[in-house]
């Protein structure tokens, strides 16, 4: 029965820590859904960009309070976490503070914890307030329904338990108070339990103990189902963000044969197709209409969102009225995308059609024609997310697939085509506007 404790710690560590994984499969899996994409380029800028971006959150502080606050937040938890190593092996041994034996670093260590955490604590709290008494905007847009809304609350719950489970756990370790060392901030909450017995305090010690490790397992598995899933994948998508110029659009390389054969004098439209061409030179269609139409890195940037609504609170088109949210964009192709990813888990690894696609039952027509490409949201978002680029995507496909484009948009490309100007101008009279 000695053993007892360890083997219950050994089996919670391995159920954590086995969904965890399995989790991380499945996103995995679903993130490889979307289509492929070369990023292999730039790497010394991309490397430099995940580095700025996601570990130095360069663009957080851009809005100083919140900015700073988070950093506390990440940096505090990030380091508090340290101590998980040590919970660990003290946990499957059966040891006490294994690390105490280095000495005076340990205190050190353990006395920055606990000042992070009293940050930490402090700066959740004030993000807290924000979000349910001073009600920033942003946080109560209308896509902003009970599950966004609660989720992100739900985490700045986990967040304020933990870290004060952490000074409980400093403050009734009697062995820890009696080193005087590293207790900076438990030494003014261990008189709280002075009055109790040696027993009872052991009992709050070791409560608080399991607690705070079964809820940093708790918290892990429940990162898949969060927006805090950003905490893992910021790094990865800083990093495979596009690197281009913000202004420069890409274009479709099937588009382009198809523009330079017209260009040229000597081609045959109608020869046969060259020796080795397959099926797969034929695009399926051109642009996006559910979310395997899309790159891989762009349903890693659908993972990626934090629902922060930065790029909301800066999209023209939205604060002007219009429907469009790029918040929403994000939110809805990972909503689809997790759909489709229990559809293939119900249907044993195979995806069975169910009449739903991210176009139309997902983000309609007048949220993508709504945008005018400005990439404020681009510019906005702090882990390098382009909602843009799937608007574009959506775009091309009511184009060039459902020639559904606005009426407006219609009449300028039938201009361009037939004078030469978005104009309705013919070819001598196109330039006539320059003197009116």
């Amino acid at each position: 029965m000695a053993y007892l404790p360890n083997i219950l710690f050994a089996i919670a560590l391995v159920i954590g820590i086995g969904y965890f994984v399995k989790n991380v499969r499945k996103l995995i899996r679903n993130i490889k859904l979307g289509k492929d994409i070369d990023v292999s380029d730039n790497k010394p800028q991309r490397l430099k960009n995940m580095i700025n971006i996601a570990l130095g959150q360069s663009k957080m502080v851009r809005r100083p309070i919140a900015g700073i606050l988070h950093v506390i937040v990440y940096v505090g938890f990030i380091i508090i976490n340290i101590e998980v190593l040590e919970i660990i092996i003290d946990g499957l041994f059966g040891t006490h503070r294994v690390f105490s034996s280095i000495g005076s670093l340990y205190g050190v260590l353990i006395g920055s914890f606990e000042i992070l955490a009293v940050l930490v604590l402090i700066s959740v709290i004030v993000f807290w307030i924000r979000r349910n008494v001073i009600k920033l905007k942003r946080f109560w847009n209308s896509e902003m329904t009970s599950w966004p809304k609660n989720d992100a609350n739900y985490i700045l719950y986990f967040e304020m338990v933990l870290m004060t489970l952490f000074l409980v756990m400093n403050a009734t370790d009697v062995s820890f108070q009696e080193m005087n060392s590293g207790n900076v901030i438990s030494q003014y909450i261990a008189p709280w339990f002075s009055g109790m017995s040696e027993n009872s305090v052991h009992i709050i010690e070791r409560t608080a103990w399991w607690l705070h490790i079964l809820g940093i397992l708790v918290f892990l598995n429940y990162l898949y189902f969060s927006k805090h899933l950003h905490i893992l994948l910021a790094f990865p998508n800083t990093y495979y963000a596009s690197v281009k110029p913000k202004g420069q659009m890409d274009n479709l390389e099937s588009v382009t044969k198809e523009v330079m054969l017209m260009m040229d004098p000597n081609a045959d439209p109608f020869a046969a197709p060259e020796e080795g061409a397959t099926d797969d030179d034929v695009p399926e269609k051109f642009g996006a209409s559910d979310v395997t139409d899309l790159s891989w890195t762009q349903l890693l940037s659908a993972y990626t969102c934090t629902e922060c609504g930065r790029c909301t609170s800066s999209c023209p088109a939205n604060l002007t009225g219009k429907k469009l949210s790029p918040r929403k964009i994000m939110m809805d192709t990972r909503d689809r995308l997790e759909e489709v990813g229990k559809n293939i888990d119900a249907n044993k690894g195979e995806f069975k059609d169910d009449g739903k696609q991210l176009l139309g039952d997902y983000i309609t027509k007048e949220e993508l024609w709504a945008c005018t490409t400005c990439n404020a949201c681009v510019e906005e978002c702090p882990v390098s997310i382009s909602p843009l680029s799937i608007i574009m995507d959506m775009r091309r496909y009511l184009v060039m697939e459902q020639s559904a484009a606005p009426t407006e948009l219609n009449n300028m490309m039938t201009n361009i085509e037939n004078n030469g100007a978005p104009w309705p101008y013919n070819q001598m009279d196109r330039l006539n506007w320059k003197d009116e």
